[in-house]
C-alpha cells in the first residue's frame, strides 16, 4: 500500500539519473509513490516553477533534488516551496563533487536544504521516506523493519559469528 504523501525527485540532466533511479528503488521498496523529471532549473526555469507549484494539488510531500557542479538546481526548488527538500550533489567538476556538496549545504539562512553525500541517491530516498513517516505510522513500521533487516544481514555475516 503506497504512502498517500508522494516524493518528487528532479535532476538537472540525465546525467545524473542514476543517482535518481537509487532513490525511487528505495522508495518503491518502501511503497511510497514517487515521480522522477529531468528539469534544467537554468536551461528551463518556467518548468520548473510549473512542477514547484503542482505540488501541493499532487500530495508531494518531500523533494529530492539531484545536481552537480553548480548545484543549484536543491536552492531553487527549495526558494519556491515549503515541502523539505533534500539535496543530492553529484560527482564531477573541479573537486570531484565537492563544490556540488558546498553549494548544497551552504544555502542561505532561510532557505534550508538537507543534503546527502555526493552521489548518495539511496540515503536521499531513505531521508524522504523517514520525512513522510513522521506522519504515517505504517511506512514508519516498513521503515524500521528494513533497518531491522540491515542489522540481521550485518549478524549473519560468517565474520561475525559467535557474537
Amino acid at each position: 500500500m503506497a504512502s498517500a504523501l508522494r516524493v518528487g525527485i528532479v535532476v538537472g540532466s540525465r546525467t545524473d539519473i542514476g543517482a535518481a533511479e537509487k532513490a525511487a528503488a528505495v522508495l518503491t521498496e518502501l511503497a511510497v509513490e514517487s515521480e522522477t523529471r529531468v528539469i534544467s532549473a537554468h536551461r528551463a526555469p518556467e518548468l520548473l516553477g510549473r512542477w514547484v507549484a503542482s505540488f501541493d494539488e499532487r500530495g508531494v510531500g518531500a523533494v529530492i533534488a539531484i545536481a552537480g557542479l553548480a548545484a543549484h538546481l536543491p536552492g531553487v526548488v527549495a526558494s519556491q516551496t515549503t515541502v523539505p527538500v533534500i539535496g543530492v550533489p553529484m560527482p564531477g567538476g573541479v573537486s570531484d563533487g565537492l563544490d556540488a556538496l558546498l553549494a548544497i549545504v551552504q544555502m542561505p539562512k532561510g532557505v534550508p536544504v538537507a543534503t546527502v553525500g555526493v552521489g548518495n541517491g539511496e540515503n536521499a530516498g531513505l531521508l524522504a521516506a523517514t520525512i513522510l513517516a513522521v506522519s504515517d505510522p505504517a511506512l514508519r513500521r516498513r521503515l524500521a523493519a528494513r533497518r531491522a533487516a540491515q542489522a540481521e544481514a550485518i549478524a549473519a555475516d560468517p565474520a561475525n559469528e559467535g557474537l
